[in-house]
């Protein structure tokens, strides 16, 4: 509801689909996250708001194209591999750093909210200069998804304060479930933040991507995925952090960090080979996540 609200509002004060797809659905696609490490954190729970970001971006590679490879095999766009993918990497490993004396203070939230500001200004302009028609294609589908045609400006805003209503709700009942689920389990409330948080979190992007790709339009469904990571720890993190000081789980720190920064890491010699994901390499994403799995749960 919110992201088709503000798409339609977007389209309505003629912002370019291009802009749109960078930042509206960008964004959109990762409010829940947001929704819910805010939540979290302003419960004191920041295991679950640490871990809901680090286990969101550990899932998009590794569960989300690797599922989206499978149903069908992604060409990579050149955009991906010379700028996308390494502003991912530096965002993944400047967090590793960042972490390393276990908080994330104001001023780094800062710094890391000024980092996606930075990236998003440069994507719009380089979207404005140099779009060609396959990119703006690739923008009009991934937009077109979430817009309707001929709706009045109050029922665009119902739908954005709707969906913010829904998710603030749906954010709190989260974040209290997984609370007594990890007391009732015997789990850590870190494992539960990295495993079914940030798994019920992501399903937007999930859904796009699977959309997209059954689409033929795979480049959206890895743009999206690099996109959302990139988000998810300079403009999440980076806004929980601002609002309260995160500490960092020493097991986040020493484990699952590194995890995040190496399948990051991973996906370079894959999508630079061949310039593709194909059906074996997504296989072997989806075999890697249930490596991780299998290590976290044990």
């Amino acid at each position: 509801m919110l992201v088709r609200g503000a798409v339609s509002l977007a389209r309505a004060l003629r912002v370019s689909t291009a802009v749109i797809g960078l930042t509206v659905v960008a964004a959109g696609t990762s409010m829940p996250e947001l929704a819910v490490s805010l939540f979290a954190s302003l419960q004191g729970k920041a295991d679950i708001a640490v871990g809901n970001v680090v286990g969101s971006n550990i899932f998009n590679v590794a569960a989300i194209l690797g599922i989206a490879a499978l149903l069908a095999p992604m060409v990579v766009h050149l955009t991906a591999v010379r700028l996308e993918w390494p502003v991912m990497a530096i965002v993944s490993v400047g967090f590793l750093l960042l972490a390393r004396d276990g908080i994330i203070d104001r001023l780094e939230g800062g710094v890391l909210l000024v980092v996606l500001i930075g990236f998003t200004t440069y994507m719009i302009r380089l979207a404005r200069r140099h779009t060609t028609p396959e990119d703006a294609a690739a923008f009009a589908t991934s937009v077109d998804g979430w817009t309707g045609q001929g709706r009045r400006l109050a029922v665009d805003l119902g739908l954005v304060a709707g969906g913010v209503i829904l998710l603030v709700g749906g954010a709190q009942v989260l974040v209290r479930g997984a609370a007594t689920l990890a007391t009732a389990a015997g789990l850590s409330e870190r494992v539960v933040g990295l495993t079914i948080v940030a798994a019920g979190t992501s399903m937007p992007e999930l859904a796009a991507s699977l959309v997209a790709a059954r689409r033929k339009q795979a480049g959206i469904a890895l743009a999206n995925v690099i996109g959302s990571n990139i988000f998810n720890l300079a403009g999440i993190l980076g806004l929980v952090s601002v609002v309260t000081p995160q500490r960092v789980n020493s097991a986040i720190i020493h484990s699952d960090n590194w995890w995040m920064v190496g399948f990051a890491i991973v996906l370079f010699p894959i999508i630079r080979s061949g310039m593709r994901i194909g059906r074996g390499e997504g296989a072997v994403l989806l075999a890697a996540y249930g490596v991780y799995l299998a290590l976290l749960l044990r």
